[in-house]
Formats: structure tokens, sequence, C-alpha cells
């Protein structure tokens, strides 16, 4: 088995450490734009998308520290981080299900946002890159952390994909019912990164 320079593992984990603040940085615009277009067009489905990234933005920089720091309570950090992270994923599954099933119901119909679908279409193109870039770093590097980190960008791509189809087709065709629809997809996605939260927050 060939074995990894000292050189090349820091040159790995420069790469690591860079990836993770585009990360942070991209979550943040992501978290704040997602979050103003759904206040303003009423809409469950960008608002929960943008909560989302504030859950992975606070994921991204506890992670950052972790590839950084040699601190002997970044594990105690960690821990709490996830646990948060835990705690924030089920308040979102229950917003989005409230909140989808009785706009359905009582048919409040979001707007149509020309920025939600912008930041949604720019997501669904970065976050595949930017798994793969981690991807490559992690194959030096060898962290379980970041390797949980490449999924969460995985299936922040899926999100994106599924806000973009009903935020698109709400403002190109008045489909207003297709934002309900995929937030309570978005729903599934985030059920998934909630039992893994939860999860890991027990062990």
């Amino acid at each position: 088995m060939p074995t990894v320079s000292a050189g090349n593992a820091s040159a790995a984990l420069r790469t690591g450490v860079g990836l993770e603040v585009f990360t942070v940085l991209w979550m943040a615009v992501e978290a704040a734009v997602a979050i103003g277009a759904g206040i303003a067009a009423l809409s469950v489905l960008l608002t929960g998308f943008g909560f989302d990234s504030v859950i992975e933005l606070l994921s991204g920089v506890t992670l950052l520290w972790r590839l950084s720091s040699t601190s002997p309570h970044i594990e105690g950090v960690e821990r709490r981080a996830t646990r948060i992270s835990a705690a924030l994923l089920v308040l979102l599954c229950v917003y989005l299900l409230f909140f989808s099933v009785a706009g359905l119901v009582l048919k409040v119909r979001p707007e149509g946002s020309v920025l939600g679908v912008a930041v949604a279409a720019v997501a669904v193109m970065v976050m595949p890159i930017l798994a793969w870039r981690k991807q490559l770093a992690n194959a030096t590097i060898g962290s379980a952390a970041l390797r949980a980190d490449i999924a969460e960008n995985i299936t922040c791509a899926y999100m994106a994909a599924a806000t973009l189809v009903g935020a698109g087709l709400n403002l190109l065709f008045g489909l207003w019912w297709a934002e309900y629809v995929a937030a309570l997809a978005l729903l599934v996605f985030v059920g998934m990164e909630t039992r893994e939260a939860i999860e890991s927050a027990r062990e």
C-alpha cells in the first residue's frame, strides 16, 4: 500500500480547509438569500431551504475548526454542535410538514421569486463540484468528519434541485401548489439528515 508523504498530507489539508472556508461563505450567502426571498414571497419552500443552509453553516464552521485546530476541546465542541444541529433539524421537519400541509389546505399562494430560483440554480451547480473537490482532498486526509460533510453537500444538491423545480414551476407557470409539493419532497432529505444527526448526537 502506497504511503502518503507529509507534504502531500499537508497540501491536502490546506485544500480541505480552503474548500470548507468556501462552503461556510457560500452557506451564509445561500441562507441569507433563500430566507429573505422566502419571507418576501411567503414561500415555505424557500424559507425551509434557507434554514437548512443555516444548519449546514453551523456544521461547516465546526468542521473548519476541526480541520484547522489542534485544540483538545474540539471533540466536545463538535458533539455540542451535532446536538444543536439535530434539534434544529427536528424543528425544520415540523415546520416543513405543518406549513406545507396548511398551505395546501388553505390554498395560501406563494409568489414567484426570481431570486429564490437563482440561488437554487447556483446551488445545484456548486454543491456537486464542491463535494467532488472535497472527495479528492479527503482521499489523502482520510477524515470521517469531512466524509460526512461531503454527504451533506450531495444532499444539499438534491434539496436545491427540488427547490429549483418547485419555485421554478411557480415562477414560470404560476403553479403555486408545486412549491408545497417540493417542500414535502424537501422533507424527505431533511428527514434523512435529521436521523443521521440524532444518531451522531447519541454516539
